[in-house]
């Protein structure tokens, strides 16, 4: 971790933790690096991400899992193929007290093999799952995401 980050990553980190959705649930990407499949995520518990139970809420669970996957092959993949949600699964394991944080990665090796299989099939499906933990390093909660990938058609648009 001893790289120093760009300028540009430094913008694109700031200008994430002003989404909207992000900033309602108190959620920071403290590390962003797509281009080397790595994005870093954390939550505190705050009074207005609480649940009844005064735990974090599960849709703030889900939301700081929701879109990095597909940032991350988005961004390694290029402008040449399609990357989009296809589904979501959540599994709560123990309530999250305290600061939750997720790490999502994806491997080169991961990347060109999902190049190779959309280059030679109409669309791959690929799953990954990321582990929402707390301070503690105990699992709190499991994403797992389904993407959807197709390389564009020849004239740049969906076939």
């Amino acid at each position: 971790m001893g790289r120093r980050r760009t300028w540009l990553q430094s913008l694109r980190l700031k200008a994430i933790n002003f989404y909207p959705p992000f900033v309602g649930a108190g959620i920071r990407v403290t590390e962003m690096r797509p281009a080397e499949g790595s994005i870093r995520v954390r939550m505190k518990l705050h009074w207005w991400n609480r649940n009844y139970f005064g735990t974090h809420y599960g849709g703030s669970l889900y939301s700081m899992c929701d879109p990095f996957f597909v940032l991350i092959l988005a961004q390694r993949l290029g402008r040449d193929y399609i990357v989009w949600d296809k589904a979501a699964e959540v599994r709560f394991v123990r309530p999250g007290k305290g600061t939750v944080e997720a790490h999502f990665r994806i491997t080169g090796d991961q990347v060109e093999e999902l190049r190779q299989q959309a280059e030679s099939a109409d669309k791959v499906e690929p799953t990954f799952v990321a582990e929402v933990l707390d301070d503690q390093g105990e699992l709190v909660a499991q994403v797992e995401k389904r993407l959807y990938i197709r390389k564009k058609s020849a004239s740049g648009s969906p076939s």
